[in-house]
C-alpha cells in the first residue's frame, strides 16, 4: 500500500505542528509540505499535487473554503477541514469534504479521518473533484460579498482586491481583470462575478464585460440602444442592448 502524501495547512504554528506530528506518526502518509496561510497552501498544493490535505477553515486572508475554491478542479486532492468552530461541520460535508476534525484533534479520530481518506480517494472521480471546488465556492460566497481574487502567474499565487480592478471580460475558460496597467487571468465565470461582486461598485454592460462603477467618466447613446462606455483611465466599452437598462439605471443615479 503506497503511503498518501500529505499537506498540513493552518495559520496557528501549535495546531499546525500536532497535525504534521498526526501525519508523521501514521505509517501510510507521508508529510510532504506544511503551509501557514492560503497562498502559500495554493502554491504548495499546485507544485507538490498532495493526495490529501488537513486545512483549516479560518485563516487570515484567504480561508480553508476560499483555498479549495481557488483550485483547478481536476488537480484537486482529498480535504479533510479542521477547525475549532462547530458550526462549520455541517459546511464542511457540504462542500464535500472527507471528514472534519475539530480541534483540538485527537489521535483516534485523526485515525478515522485517515481510514475515510483511503476508501474515498481509491474511488474518487474528477466529476467528485470539480463538485468540491463548486461546493466551496458556494461557502466561500455565503461568507459575504468578493473582496479580492486569487490568481495565478506560473505557480505562485497571489491576491488582486477588487478595489483595483476598472474592468472584467471574458478571455476563453477565464474573466481577465483589468486594474490600471495590469492585467490578471482569474478561473471563473462572468456569472459567478456578477453573483459575488457589490452590484453597487460593478455593474454589467454587456454578456462578456462588468465595469466598476466609480471608473466610469462618460456613458454615450448610441443608435440601436446600446451605449458607449467612457472610463477615467480613457477605455471606451461597448454596451449591448441586453443590458441597456443597467446602463440607464447608470445615467440617472
Amino acid at each position: 500500500m503506497s503511503a498518501l502524501r500529505v499537506l498540513v495547512i493552518d495559520d496557528e504554528p501549535l495546531a499546525r505542528e500536532r497535525l504534521a506530528a498526526l501525519v508523521r506518526g501514521t505509517s501510510d502518509l507521508a508529510l510532504v509540505g506544511e503551509a501557514a496561510n492560503g497562498l502559500e497552501a495554493l502554491d504548495l498544493i499546485t507544485t507538490l499535487i498532495p493526495d490529501l490535505v488537513f486545512i483549516d477553515v479560518e485563516m487570515p486572508e484567504l480561508s480553508g473554503f476560499g483555498v479549495i475554491a481557488a483550485l483547478d478542479g481536476a488537480r484537486v486532492p482529498g480535504v479533510v477541514f479542521v477547525t475549532a468552530y462547530e458550526h462549520y461541520a455541517l459546511r464542511a460535508f457540504e462542500v464535500g469534504a472527507i471528514d472534519y476534525l475539530h480541534k483540538p484533534v485527537t489521535p483516534a479520530r485523526f485515525a478515522a479521518a485517515v481510514e475515510r481518506a483511503r476508501a474515498r480517494l481509491d474511488r474518487s472521480s474528477e466529476e467528485q473533484r470539480r463538485a468540491v471546488v463548486a461546493g466551496a465556492s458556494a461557502a466561500e460566497r455565503a461568507r459575504g460579498r468578493r473582496t479580492r481574487f486569487v490568481v495565478v502567474r506560473g505557480t505562485a499565487h497571489q491576491f488582486v482586491p477588487v478595489a483595483e480592478v476598472d474592468w472584467i471580460d471574458v478571455a476563453d475558460n477565464y474573466l481577465r481583470l483589468h486594474a490600471g496597467a495590469a492585467t490578471h487571468l482569474w478561473r471563473g465565470t462572468m456569472k459567478e462575478a456578477e453573483d459575488e461582486l457589490d452590484p453597487e461598485r460593478f455593474v454589467r454592460i454587456h454578456r462578456s464585460v462588468m465595469v466598476a462603477v466609480d471608473r466610469i467618466a462618460a456613458i454615450r447613446h448610441q443608435e440601436g440602444g446600446s451605449h458607449e462606455v467612457e472610463l477615467k483611465s480613457g477605455e471606451r466599452l461597448r454596451s449591448s442592448r441586453m443590458y441597456a437598462e443597467r446602463v440607464r439605471a447608470l445615467l440617472r443615479a
